[in-house]
């Protein structure tokens, strides 16, 4: 496993860090744009594990900064979202403590030379976290009034992510303690 390489997976993991500006400046006023360029960062969060994996790309770079640019892009949204009124800051608050308290305990073990993977509940969380998001900034356009109430939904996958959220952070703490 080498230390830094750019290749495809890197590209991606850094892809979504510069799409972030990009994501923030255009929700405002296009909700459908930023929705799409928050779909294809969150995309890329699959597919560079999945393609690190898969072509023995895995570095020690990308082991960190893929949730480090995972975080950056969900906290972006989660501000967003309580800027524009349409989430709660106390949700946010502890969605994203538990996204800082998850992220520490990976890098100091990795520091150790221990990695702690990803585990269900973790990728249940940001599954729901990512379509709660979704549904949340597509809640001002024309999906919204043809489809389906896409506030209450996005509040309802927001809650889930929530509640996954302590469990998963419960999950992780308690893997590091056994495994440090």
């Amino acid at each position: 496993m080498s230390t830094l390489r750019l290749n495809l997976p890197t590209a991606l993991t850094l892809s979504r860090i510069f799409l972030i500006p990009f994501f923030v400046l255009s929700v405002y006023q296009h909700a459908l744009l930023g929705a799409l360029i928050f779909s294809i960062a969150s995309i890329t969060d699959f597919l560079d594990g999945y393609l690190a994996r898969r072509s023995g790309q895995i570095t020690t770079f990308g082991i960190i900064m893929d949730p480090i640019a995972d975080k950056f892009l969900v906290i972006s949204a989660l501000v967003v979202l309580v800027d524009m009124e349409r989430l709660s800051a106390l949700i946010a608050i502890i969605l994203i403590v538990r996204e800082f308290l998850v992220t520490t305990l990976r890098v100091v073990a990795l520091a150790r030379h221990i990695v702690i993977p990803a585990e269900l509940g973790g990728k249940l969380k940001t599954t729901a976290q990512i379509t709660g998001i979704l549904c949340l900034i597509l809640m001002s356009t024309v999906f919204d009034h043809f489809i389906f109430d896409l506030y209450d939904i996005g509040q309802v996958f927001i809650g889930l992510a929530l509640l996954l959220s302590v469990i998963s952070a419960v999950q992780y703490t308690l893997a590091f303690w056994k495994r440090v």
